[in-house]
C-alpha cells in the first residue's frame, strides 16, 4: 500500500481517535472494556490499542500519545499523532490489515427508506434532509377564488 493510501486511512481514523482520547484520556490504552462507551469512542480506543499496544494502569503512554491526550483538539498535536500512526502502519503490514478491518467494521451499510405519501414519493439515505419544492404551476390562481354571491350575483368559480 502506498504512503498516500495509508495517510488517507489514518485521516479516516482521526474522528475515532479524538473521541477516544477525549473520553478516556491517559487511560485510553488500558485493557478494561467499557460497555457504556459508544461505538465511535470504542472504535478509537481499539485503533489506538492496536497501534500503541495495551498498558496497565499507571504505565506511561508513548510521548506522542501523551501529548495528544493533553490537547486532543490541537491540530498540530493530532498531526503528530497521525504521522506516528502512519509510520507504524507502513512498518507493519499485519497491523495495517488489522486497522483496515477495524475501520471497515465501523462503516455501516447504507440505509434507504422510501415513504409513499399521496402522489409524492420520498427516498432518502442516512443523514439526509428532504425539502419539498412547491410547484408554482400546480397552485390555483388567486384570481380564480370563490366569491360570495350578493345582489343577485351567482357564485363564480
Amino acid at each position: 500500500m502506498a504512503a498516500g493510501e495509508i495517510a488517507t486511512l489514518v485521516t479516516d481514523a482521526t474522528p475515532y481517535l479524538t473521541a477516544a482520547l477525549t473520553a478516556y484520556g491517559v487511560a485510553v490504552l488500558i485493557r478494561v472494556r467499557d460497555d457504556a462507551a459508544d461505538t465511535t469512542v470504542d472504535m478509537g480506543r481499539r485503533l489506538l490499542q492496536r497501534v500503541f499496544g495495551h498498558r496497565n494502569d499507571g504505565e506511561q503512554l508513548p510521548a506522542v500519545l501523551a501529548e495528544a491526550v493533553g490537547a486532543p483538539n490541537d491540530l498540530d498535536t493530532l498531526g503528530s499523532l497521525r504521522l506516528a500512526i502512519r509510520r507504524e502502519l507502513e512498518a507493519d503490514r499485519m497491523m495495517l490489515a488489522d486497522v483496515r478491518e477495524i475501520l471497515a467494521s465501523a462503516r455501516t451499510p447504507a440505509q434507504t427508506m422510501i415513504i409513499h405519501s399521496g402522489r409524492d414519493t420520498y427516498s432518502s439515505g442516512r443523514d439526509m434532509t428532504i425539502n419539498r419544492r412547491v410547484d408554482l404551476c400546480a397552485l390555483p390562481l388567486l384570481s380564480a377564488r370563490r366569491t360570495r354571491p350578493g345582489n343577485g350575483e351567482r357564485m363564480r368559480q
